[in-house]
């Protein structure tokens, strides 16, 4: 499948300025340690393999996934074979013990690069749901960077995301909390992140759940009101190690705007998708017309298809790498631009964040709206859309 013309491209982003800066990349990725935690998620995987390919020191990788570092070492040994150094995969949560002993029992790694994060809006439908991602994505980040400092780490990267710029859903209100904490910890370790574009085809993402529904025979559901900028996995992780290895302290990486990254349509990549796989595709009127057809129309060349207005809680209009209050450095790269982020954080606020998320789960009941009046002692300028219907109610 041709990811780039799925998404309206015809080249990858980032060839020269991976090309400008080739010889750094692999003096730096040759001599150092390197540890990816959530290396088994898409992103993850794209940052092992840019790692891997330069040849480290010594890279292990973590993740919760069994079964996604099974398939990451398959796809490595199939590709790119073996390194001089010491590769290996672990199979552990960061929030446990197990992975606290392991990282006491090495710990000595140059570049941390935390990848793992709950990355739907369709996780804040729930509380409890809810109060998982705040764990992963912000106090799992501030525990794994608090190890990197302890340990004595060069550098610490984590991921962060698009709709952290100006957010409406908790998502993304809760990687901008993340990086206001890292902005804080930067004084004491050296940090960078990176604001993503949608991966295309990553793993659970609604271009991966197209695949899904043509392995599975049924119809395909797409928006037709929202458009994205997209990355495919090859660049989300160049983009990664640009930062972690280039980027200066409290740097935000993001993908410069140009006539190659273009907004698409969920529904548009649909019908080139369908195209691709020899089929037309066939818009339907409702969800019933939908399943009914997809016993007859594939046979015909045709697949269902049921593209619809967004009406659920989270989804932002429009895309935004970065907002008009911040500093843009546009000028170091050809096509990756740099938010300069200042010290921008209140202590206090931050304090009283965690004391609150703590107390809260200490009693082990709370419940959304708590929490997102909480977000917005933190970000006074979050606007939620709370609409009252998530994606799980629809097909």
């Amino acid at each position: 499948m041709e990811i780039l013309e799925l998404i309206g491209r015809e080249k990858e982003l980032f060839v020269r300025d991976i090309e400008n800066h080739r010889d750094v990349l692999k003096k730096i990725v040759s001599n150092a340690n390197f540890l990816v935690i959530g290396g088994a998620g898409t992103i993850g995987q794209s940052v092992t393999k840019e790692i891997f390919k330069r040849n480290p020191k010594k890279l292990h990788v973590v993740d919760i996934s069994e079964n996604n570092l099974v398939e990451l070492v398959r796809d490595l040994r199939s590709s790119l074979g073996y390194i001089d150094g010491d590769f290996k995969t672990f199979a552990l949560d960061i929030d446990s013990v197990e992975y606290d002993a392991f990282i006491e029992s090495d710990g000595n790694y140059d570049y941390i690069l935390n990848l793992s994060a709950l990355k739907h809006v369709r996780s804040e439908k729930d509380p409890y749901t809810l109060m998982r991602m705040i764990d992963v994505n912000i106090f799992n980040t501030l525990k794994t960077v608090n190890q990197a400092i302890a340990s004595g780490a060069k550098k610490y990267f984590c991921v962060s995301t698009d709709k952290a710029a100006n957010p409406v859903n908790m998502m993304g209100a809760s990687k901008r909390i993340m990086e206001m904490y890292l902005m804080r910890k930067s004084t004491e370790i050296t940090v960078s992140t990176a604001r993503f574009a949608n991966v295309a085809f990553s793993d659970g993402s609604l271009l991966h759940g197209f695949d899904q529904r043509i392995k599975k025979n049924q119809p395909i559901v797409a928006p037709n009101d929202i458009k994205r900028y997209f990355v495919v996995p090859k660049e989300s992780g160049e983009l990664c190690l640009m930062s972690c290895l280039l980027g200066e302290n409290k740097d935000i990486f993001f993908p410069k705007l140009n006539e190659n990254l273009d907004l698409i349509s969920f529904a548009d990549i649909a019908v080139k998708y369908l195209e691709q796989l020899g089929y037309e595709a066939y818009e339907c009127e409702n969800e019933d017309e939908a399943r009914d057809l997809i016993t007859t129309l594939p046979k015909e060349g045709k697949w269902p298809c049921l593209f619809t207005s967004s009406d659920t809680t989270g989804e932002k209009d429009f895309e935004e790498f970065f907002t008009e209050k911040e500093i843009l450095d546009m000028d170091r790269f050809e096509n990756l631009g740099i938010v300069k982020s200042e010290l921008a954080f209140d202590s206090k606020i931050l304090d009283f964040f965690t004391d609150k998320i703590q107390a809260l789960k200490k009693e082990k009941k709370w419940n959304k709206q708590e929490i997102v009046s909480l977000f917005q002692k933190v970000l006074p300028d979050f606007e939620h859309q709370e609409k009252g219907k998530y994606l799980d109610s629809k097909m």
